[in-house]
């Protein structure tokens, strides 16, 4: 028997499998439930609908980045931005135009019009700027960052950049010009 958290995981993996083979329009939930061999009861457990689902999966992917951002940060070997920054380019800002989590965040991006979805956009948002912020302000208590900056306002300048080479991405069709090394240099400018 496969416990909750096991099946809400076996959940976002298939679904992240089906949007890479079939994009997100065509994915459904039954596709899901066929995958897993789990009961449509099972699906609806965890979601609502596949809107939430979709952004349930990018925010699991600002989650593992966190905790990864925490091991960076803990780790005894680490001094200053540039790992830490590091990890933030290659998951945000680096995203290649055809990756899942760039195919979700646009699919939804096109649907806020439905207020469920524009709903769950929202809180994605600020899911992802309040762990930008504390993302800043760990920089600001190691003497990385100025403590004087805005936290608040750097997370913001730092999330619209990485929307915005998402949307870039996409526009353009291929991975952006700016690789992980750029990217992140460009945000210790902006930091430091």
């Amino acid at each position: 028997m496969t416990s909750l958290n096991e099946s809400y995981q076996l959940i976002l993996d298939t679904a992240e499998a089906l949007i890479r083979e079939k994009g997100c329009r065509q994915t459904t939930l039954q596709d899901i439930m066929t995958r897993t061999g789990l009961s449509k009861g099972a699906i609806y457990h965890y979601v609502t609908g596949k809107d939430e689902l979709l952004g349930r999966l990018l925010q699991s992917r600002v989650e593992q980045t966190n905790a990864k951002f925490h091991e960076v940060v803990n780790d005894p070997d680490t001094h200053g931005l540039e790992k830490p920054l590091q990890l933030i380019a290659q998951a945000f800002g680096a995203v290649k135009h055809d990756d899942v989590s760039n195919q979700i965040f646009l699919y939804l991006l096109s649907r806020m019009d439905d207020r469920k979805v524009s709903d769950i956009m929202k809180g994605i948002y600020q899911y992802t700027l309040d762990t930008c912020a504390n993302w800043i302000e760990a920089g600001q208590r190691a003497g990385a960052i100025p403590a004087e900056a805005d936290k608040l306002q750097l997370a913001e300048g730092m999330l619209m950049f990485m929307y915005g080479l998402r949307v870039q991405n996409t526009i353009r069709q291929e991975s952006s010009r700016m690789n992980a090394q750029e990217v992140t240099q460009f945000m210790f400018r902006v930091l430091s």
